[in-house]
């Protein structure tokens, strides 16, 4: 293989390597090395021709990136942080340049969770303040892109849930999701927003929020505290009353009233890294409880003693839910 070639397989560069080429690439776009950091980095290239083939592709594919249409690129060039630009350049290190001009506009759309603002782990559940005083709170695998200005606050769901909690600001504040706008009309609001395939649930713990769907230029709908809605891109559900276990998540909860085993587990997985199965002639077995998503595999052991069940593990990472016996 050329080791010139910008068509760089995963396997062509260490993990780790690739890591620190990013991590000099960064700090000497920073401004100018002092002579100490200068003689680091070339002890650095030069101690292992792993290290120089990684230099000169990141070198290149920086180079390109300015000519490239992927908002991947576009997000490496402005990234508003360095770990944005962080992820960015270490996945077009690894990918190659090429290879990323030609991502579907699909790929590119399951990218961008690596470049939000904020984000979390699958498994992790994160509290961030913002500079407006309001709070975000992350579930599990979660992302979200925050756009202050003058004249407004707007905050996007790219992936997972959040629970919103506003503070006192002239500024209006909306939260967009693949689906639609949520427009908060009240200060001090709690708002918690969940992104599905294809839809997104919103439910107001206090204050009002309007729904304005993407798809239809009609009025929007009114949410008072202690409702909720599921929309899609055209249309919204039926307003319900807030589901008693909404929000428990922020508290490390999972809440099952009469739900389905499948149900039960397909919340279970959003918290845990690997495959979750359950086979058909369980899965309408029903359950209740409260459960902590901290500790995943007590929660499987728990099953066995609720359920007619077995829990079979393959490995930690596959699982599978089977009728006992």
């Amino acid at each position: 293989m050329n080791p010139n070639s910008d068509s760089l397989n995963k396997s062509d560069i260490p993990p780790e390597v690739a890591q620190q080429a990013i991590d000099w690439l960064l700090e000497t776009q920073e401004g100018p090395l002092s002579a100490a950091r200068q003689k680091a980095w070339q002890v650095w290239l030069n101690g292992n021709a792993e290290h120089q083939r990684a230099w000169a592709h990141i070198q290149r594919v920086n180079q390109r990136l300015s000519g490239l249409s992927s908002p991947l690129a576009h997000a490496a060039l402005g990234a508003p942080n360095s770990k944005g630009r962080r992820h960015a350049l270490k996945l077009l290190l690894l990918l190659g340049a090429g290879s990323v001009a030609g991502l579907s506009l699909r790929d590119q759309i399951a990218l961008q969770p690596l470049l939000a603002d904020y984000n979390s782990g699958v498994g992790e559940q994160r509290n961030v303040s913002l500079g407006d005083g309001s709070r975000i709170q992350l579930n599990t695998a979660s992302a979200v892109d925050v756009e202050f200005n003058a004249q407004q606050r707007r905050i996007r769901l790219l992936s997972g849930e959040i629970l919103m909690t506003d503070s006192v600001d002239p500024r209006p504040l909306s939260l967009l999701t693949a689906e639609g706008n949520i427009n908060v009309a009240t200060a001090s609001s709690r708002i918690n927003l969940r992104q599905f395939k294809g839809r997104t649930q919103v439910a107001v713990f206090a204050g009002t929020v309007e729904l304005q769907v993407a798809d239809q230029a009609r009025p929007g709908l009114i949410l008072q505290a202690q409702q909720q809605v599921t929309f899609s891109r055209t249309a919204w559900g039926s307003v319900q009353p807030l589901d008693p276990g909404s929000g428990a998540w922020t508290h490390g909860m999972l809440v099952a009233s009469s739900m389905k085993l499948v149900d039960f587990l397909d919340e279970l997985a959003r918290y845990r890294r690997g495959r979750l199965n359950c086979d058909v002639n369980v899965a309408n077995l029903l359950i209740s409880g409260t459960y902590p998503v901290a500790d995943s595999e007590r929660i499987l052991d728990t099953l066995e003693t609720v359920l007619p069940v077995h829990v079979q593990r393959f490995t930690r990472y596959w699982v599978n839910v089977q009728a006992r016996g």
